[in-house]
C-alpha cells in the first residue's frame, strides 16, 4: 500500500468574477490550509498560484496563464490535485487516503477486512471496512485503537451490531 505523490485535493465549482478567478471545493482539511499551496496540479499539469484566497467555504485562486474568465472556464469542473512533498506534514502526519486499503484487524489480530473508503458523518469520520461482512466503524478512539500508516494496517474494537 504506497503512498501517491498527489492528492486529490478537490474540485472546480465554477469561476469567480471575470479577472480569471476559479472557485474549488476543498476536500482536504480546510480552505485555510490548501490556501498555503503555491503550486496545484489540473490534468496532469502544474500550475503557479498567484493568488488564493477563501471566500465562504470555497478557495478561490489565480493561476499562472489563466487571465480571464473565458481562459478560466474550461476549468470547470475538473479535478484538483497536490503535492505531497508540498504539505509539509508534520511528522507522523498523513492525508485520509492513505489509510484506504489497510488492513483492518481486531485486538486479537484477527482479520476483519480492508478499509475500502471513510465517510465524513457530523459526528465523526466512519471507516467502511469490506471482510466477509461490511462494518462501519466510528473513527473515534474507543472503537479505533492503533493507526500505522507505513504498515497499512489498523487495529479497531468491534462491539455488537457494528
Amino acid at each position: 500500500m504506497g503512498k501517491q505523490q498527489y492528492i486529490e485535493a478537490g474540485q472546480i465549482a465554477n469561476t469567480h468574477g471575470v479577472a480569471g478567478e476559479l472557485k474549488i471545493q476543498v476536500w482536504l482539511d480546510s480552505p485555510e490550509f490548501m490556501k498555503r499551496f503555491r503550486r496545484l496540479y489540473i490534468d496532469g499539469k502544474a500550475y503557479s498560484v498567484h493568488a488564493a484566497r477563501v471566500h465562504k467555504a470555497f478557495l478561490l485562486v489565480l493561476l499562472e496563464g489563466v487571465e480571464d474568465v473565458n481562459a478560466a472556464m474550461p476549468f470547470k469542473g475538473k479535478t484538483v490535485f497536490i503535492d505531497r512533498d508540498d504539505a509539509n506534514l508534520p511528522p507522523g502526519g498523513y492525508f485520509l487516503q492513505d489509510l484506504l486499503g489497510a488492513r483492518v484487524e481486531d485486538e486479537q489480530g484477527r482479520a476483519i477486512g480492508t478499509l475500502s473508503q471513510i465517510l465524513e458523518r457530523p459526528a465523526s469520520l466512519i471507516y467502511v471496512v469490506q471482510g466477509e461482512r461490511e462494518h462501519w466503524i466510528p473513527a473515534v478512539p474507543e472503537f479505533v485503537l492503533e493507526k500505522n500508516v507505513d504498515e497499512g494496517r489498523i487495529v479497531v474494537r468491534l462491539i455488537e451490531g457494528m
